[in-house]
């Protein structure tokens, strides 16, 4: 399952800030989920470490108890997914075994990325040479 990772504003107590940890992150390399049960924000709270044990944040509040609870029995297995402009996504595996990436859909080229950009009717003026 694909699981957002949000808080990435938030100041890391240490080490380089969230925003940048993510951009450092490349999809499929493992992540750490931590419960925070004394977390005074929420005690369902679920944060997320990359590989490197630099928090990039925490999962959505309404998945946290969901995967608090599997993790309380020891078969979530986690790895970063994606960069988002809002966060992350990690991929999750609540059975044990190793998650796997989504197989990412090949983006067709849209006509915002032809000659013009998004406004199909503006288009450049010629360079006239001067005479």
């Amino acid at each position: 399952m694909s699981l957002a990772v949000v808080g990435i504003a938030h100041d890391n107590k240490k080490g380089p800030p969230r925003q940048f940890e993510i951009a450092m992150c490349t999809p499929g390399e493992p992540v750490k989920l931590v419960h925070e049960p004394r977390n005074p924000a929420d005690p369902n709270a679920v944060a997320v470490f990359s590989a490197r044990d630099i928090q990039i944040g925490y999962l959505r509040a309404e998945r946290a108890p969901m995967i608090g609870a599997a993790m309380r029995r020891g078969i979530v297995t986690a790895i970063f997914q994606q960069p988002e402009a809002w966060g992350a996504t990690i991929r999750a595996n609540l059975e044990g075994d190793e998650p796997t990436l989504p197989a990412i859909a090949e983006k067709a080229a849209s006509p915002s990325h032809s000659r013009g950009g998004e406004d199909q009717d503006w288009w450049p003026d010629e360079i006239w040479e001067d005479e």
